[in-house]
């Protein structure tokens, strides 16, 4: 049977999910596919590399500093997190991320962007981990307004969570027998409009589709959920999410938060494993 893994962005609550990709990997659980969205993907894509514990490495290494993401960066380049630094400079040269074995497992892993003109999402397969996957990857996590789009083969793309946030659809439109999503908010969680919507409104007017994709984002999002919580209650679906709203900053620099957050998704991927082997072998 084919399986399937979702994993949904939020920034620095992507240290859940990475406490949960550790603990899969140290139980030799995997999947046929993944799909990655914004933190997602750029944090999940450590479990095709096989690299158990980089993730939460290298943000205790560089959170805080402002050539990784900060305030700084933004004013100087629109950038929250820094493009060359986060994408190209940590995992080539100081936290190196491991191409051969990502190229060697046999795992597909797809991330998700916006296309800026048309505000639909697009589907991406990492290849290689070269420079091109990774801009794959930081398009995924550039967020209107905190990142400029990235301009890929002649076309610009924004962050996957404006048109699909949790890309369970692609699961059932792939027809995945197993599917798994591992969300970075609670259950009983629901989102509501953003209060940047105004301030988006005004320097977003170049992009008319992402705009509109963001004015129905918290409608969609919720649908979304509702389907995988249905799905859930007849055993079609395996989730795991954190108990509770995890309350970490989009730029958080306190490292003892940081593993807090990375140590609350360890301790509940431990409490569901034997759950989660039951459904993958029945």
């Amino acid at each position: 049977m084919k399986s399937g893994l979702v994993l949904e962005g939020g920034a620095m609550r992507g240290l859940f999910t990475a406490g949960v990709l550790d603990v899969l990997m140290e139980n030799n659980i995997s999947f046929d596919s993944a799909i990655g969205v914004s933190a997602g993907a750029a944090f999940g894509v450590n479990m095709k590399s096989e690299q158990i514990g980089r993730v939460l490495r290298y943000n205790l290494r560089f959170t805080g500093k402002p050539y990784y993401a900060s305030w700084k960066s933004w004013r100087r380049s629109g950038n929250l997190y820094a493009a060359n630094f986060c994408y190209h400079v940590l995992p080539d040269k100081l936290d190196v991320f491991d191409k051969k074995t990502f190229m060697a497992n046999p795992m597909d892993f797809w991330c998700v962007a916006t296309d800026a003109a048309t505000g639909e999402p697009v589907y991406h397969k990492l290849r290689d981990a070269g420079y091109v996957d990774l801009e794959w990857i930081r398009a995924s996590s550039s967020i209107p307004f905190f990142a400029h789009p990235v301009a890929i083969g002649g076309h610009y793309y924004f962050d996957g969570g404006v048109s699909d946030s949790i890309p369970y659809g692609f699961l059932k439109k792939n027809n995945f027998d197993k599917k798994i999503v591992i969300t970075t908010q609670p259950k009983e969680y629901r989102k509501k409009q953003s209060k940047l919507f105004p301030v988006e409104r005004v320097l977003l007017r170049e992009y008319p589709a992402v705009l509109d994709k963001l004015a129905t984002r918290a409608e969609d999002y919720n649908a979304v959920l509702d389907n995988i919580e249905a799905d859930e209650n007849t055993g079609e679906t395996f989730v795991i999410r954190p108990p509770e709203a995890l309350n970490i900053g989009t730029l958080e620099q306190d490292k003892n938060e940081i593993k807090r957050v990375y140590y609350v998704g360890r301790q509940e991927a431990e409490k569901v494993l034997p759950g989660l082997i039951n459904y993958l072998n029945n």
